[in-house]
């Protein structure tokens, strides 16, 4: 057996060795993966492991143990490969059984595939990327704590892998055969077409709109699928060997497994000897579909998985292992964290203390169960009232995202909302999804940004994108193209609508601000804002946001039919001043602020301060409609 170190430089080589001394039995497999989820759960050992997100694949070894934090951004159907195999050696003639699982390519001369003792095996591809709208202050964190020590490989790191993009691109271009030696499957999602424009391997199109929402027969064959345009770092197929049930599109996952880069993953069309193949089959794709299934290993690098760690947050000032610890520390704080940050947001709201209270409860709301088809807990809110000739808006959006680990701003302009691919489609020839900009990780904040919207006509796209971004807000679904029909995927997006006046889309929450100061420049004031918190002060209120969001929160019947009998006392005078849905409002908004002071039921006293924020806030919201006479 390999030695300890050995697990994460030469990962294969453990797996080897059990195999070896296990193969027949036929649970060996789960040694392996036991074996390595140990070594993982060892004092800071998940920190040895070098990552794709901090290290390029080509400064990495091939075939050592690596990690990914990613989404699935698409399933491929099942592939079989060749999980046991036979191999004669030439020169005695003898036989001997070889491992070909976390493989791509053999490294043995001849392959007896007629052999009995041949085992094929099934396993499942997903194409994963990086987590869409991952805040920069979240990559510097997971990049601050590793600890991996990565030394490229002096017999790997020239030639191939040191070659430019471009030329990828050109050897791709020239040859259509699947790369992937050991793919006998038919994949599943969507892919672009066979267009001559390029694009560069680790950077999504940096404009905001046409890029990004091009058709498919304008896009590149070699494009990397990132759902929000500007996205950097690699994209993965990663091989799922148990349990890929368990897993679901656009879950976001550490991976941890094998890295494999092998270049003769990317010789499409190239002659290979058939001793070479894992693959007991022979595909039955088409040319598209292995264009957009065997990407070259450069761009796309293989990572067969041993284990992988859903991430029910992706805050890495929280980590799993002291979550509970660092938790409690959190909660002890809560109520003087929650004044600081309610300071801090009033701040930058302008000095609107109302208006920083409903921003701060937006922030916590999360998704938290679905009675039939209504998602409980969501909390979209309309910021109207803001200044549409000031870059306000984005300043403010740059300010949440120092707050949250995903967050995206998109401008509601007229060439945006015609042009941008908001829904994921499936292209049914390359058997391939391409994504759009809703098929985010769950927990994204998406600031919409409507003070973009200027006058004109929105054509049949952006009507499809209104309706979209509508049934994201109303429902937590996005309906994915599949051409002949539609398919539901429920999320959970934090959507926070920044207007000048009343929103065109729904919301749970209209807030119109009021600000009480008048900054001769507004960035200058926001940046000012900005610089007097200490680095220290920010990260408790990143703690404090992800804490609360997964509070638990019940209430009781005394409670509830304390409230009921006041929803009948407050319709008593006036039926219309209060309905059923001004009702469902009331609860969420003093759900929220229970859970935003650390109360896990509903205290008395929150509930009158639910009520008086609401008194307050629809007042301004007559008194908005008595000025602007027109307005909805």
């Amino acid at each position: 057996m390999p030695s300890a170190q050995d697990w994460i430089n030469n990962p294969l080589g453990v797996v080897e060795g059990i195999f070896e001394q296990n193969n027949s039995n036929p649970e060996w497999d789960k040694k392996v993966v036991d074996f390595f989820k140990e070594k993982l759960a060892e004092k800071e050992a998940q920190s040895w492991v070098p990552s794709l997100n901090d290290v390029q694949p080509h400064y990495l070894k091939p075939n050592s143990l690596v990690k990914f934090r990613c989404m699935v951004q698409d399933m491929f159907d099942p592939e079989f490969y060749m999980g046991v195999y036979e191999v004669v050696d030439q020169t005695t003639k003898s036989k001997n059984l070889k491992c070909g699982k976390y493989k791509d390519v053999t490294e043995c001369v001849q392959v007896d595939f007629h052999s009995r003792n041949n085992l094929p095996s099934e396993r499942q591809t997903f194409y994963c990327v990086p987590v869409p709208g991952e805040s920069p202050w979240v990559k510097e964190c997971y990049a601050r704590s590793s600890q991996a020590r990565v030394i490229p490989s002096t017999s790997y790191t020239p030639n191939r892998q040191k070659r430019s993009y471009d030329e990828d691109d050109d050897m791709d271009t020239q040859s259509q055969r699947p790369g992937d030696t050991n793919s006998g499957r038919k994949g599943s999602a969507d892919s672009r077409s066979n267009g001559d424009c390029k694009r560069q391997e680790t950077e999504a199109p940096s404009s905001s709109g046409s890029s990004s929402a091009s058709t498919p027969s304008c896009a590149s064959p070699l494009d990397l699928y990132y759902p929000l345009p500007g996205e950097q770092g690699p994209a993965c197929l990663v091989k799922v060997y148990e349990e890929w049930e368990s897993f679901k599109l656009n879950d976001t996952l550490e991976v941890y497994g094998i890295l494999s880069v092998d270049p003769a993953l990317s010789g499409v069309g190239e002659e290979k000897e058939v001793s070479s193949l894992l693959d007991p089959e022979e595909s039955m794709e088409t040319a598209e579909e292995q264009r957009a299934h065997s990407p070259p290993p450069s761009l796309v690098p293989r990572l067969h998985m041993l284990h992988a760690v859903p991430l029910k947050h992706n805050n890495p000032l929280l980590p799993p292992a002291a979550s509970e610890e660092v938790a409690a520390g959190v909660l002890s704080e809560l109520g003087a964290t929650r004044s600081e940050l309610l300071a801090f947001l009033t701040h930058v709201l302008l000095g609107d203390a109302l208006a920083a209270e409903y921003l701060l409860l937006h922030l916590i709301s999360n998704v938290y169960a679905r009675r039939d088809i209504l998602p409980l807990g969501k909390f979209a809110l309309n910021l109207s009232g803001c200044p549409q000739t000031s870059p306000y808006t984005e300043h403010l959006h740059r300010i949440i995202q120092q707050l949250v680990p995903a967050s995206y701003r998109l401008p509601m302009s007229l060439q945006n909302m015609n042009s941008m691919r908001m829904v994921p489609r499936k292209d049914h020839v390359a058997n391939r999804l391409v994504s759009g900009a809703l098929q985010l990780a769950g927990n994204t904040s998406l600031f919409l940004d409507e003070t973009q919207l200027e006058q004109g006509q929105l054509d049949t796209a952006g009507v499809r994108n209104i309706t979209a971004l509508g049934n994201l807000i109303s429902w937590q679904k996005v309906d994915y193209d599949f051409n002949y029909h539609q398919m539901e995927f429920p999320c959970n997006i934090n959507v926070l609508v920044a207007s000048e006046g009343r929103s065109l889309l729904p919301s749970d929450c209209q807030v119109q601000l009021q600000p009480q100061v008048s900054p001769p420049s507004v960035e200058e004031y926001l940046s000012g804002v900005q610089a007097a918190l200490a680095p220290s002060q920010i990260n408790k209120f990143r703690l404090y946001l992800t804490v609360a969001r997964t509070l638990e929160y019940s209430i009781t019947e005394e409670v509830t039919k304390a409230v009921e009998e006041d929803f009948v006392e407050m319709r008593k005078d006036d039926p219309q001043s209060m309905t059923a849905e001004d009702l469902h409002r009331m609860l969420v908004v003093s759900r929220l602020l229970s859970i935003s002071l650390g109360q896990t039921t509903l205290p008395t006293d929150v509930w009158m301060k639910t009520k008086h924020m609401e008194l307050l806030r629809m007042s301004r919201i007559q008194q908005q409609k008595s000025v602007n006479g027109h307005e909805p």
